[in-house]
């Protein structure tokens, strides 16, 4: 899928946003206050669209974001109304943290989470 087709994930039920929706060549030109102001955007999204799960890709977004700095990679305590979130490593060429295995484990960790979840109760 191209960026332009961005809404047709809505008809998947699936959805992608940005915390901060300015461009940067790093995480690191971000202040926590806007990262907190993502949160507050990200909060309103979640509420009027109510997903399942909600995936936060970067540990160190997802710990200025809601104000969190011991979370970890993985399902995390707290929800947004009832959609449950998660932490994946951030899979970008600067974060040499996470290799291809560990962000292979990372995400389908999630993809099962998910799945259980949509699975039929017997």
């Amino acid at each position: 899928m191209g960026p332009w087709e961005e809404r047709v994930l809505l008809q998947l039920e699936l959805g992608i946003t940005n915390l901060v929706a300015r461009g940067t060549a790093s995480a690191a030109e971000l202040t926590p206050a806007e990262f907190r102001s993502g949160r507050l955007r990200l909060e309103r999204k979640v509420r009027r669209y109510r997903p399942s799960w909600v995936a936060v890709v970067g540990i160190g977004a997802y710990r200025l974001a809601f104000e969190r700095p011991r979370a970890g990679i993985g399902p995390q305590p707290e929800r947004i109304g009832e959609s449950r979130l998660w932490v994946l490593p951030n899979p970008s060429g600067l974060n040499a943290n996470h290799q291809l295995a560990d962000l292979t484990r990372a995400f389908k960790a999630l993809r099962r989470a998910v799945e259980a979840d949509s699975a039929p109760s017997p």
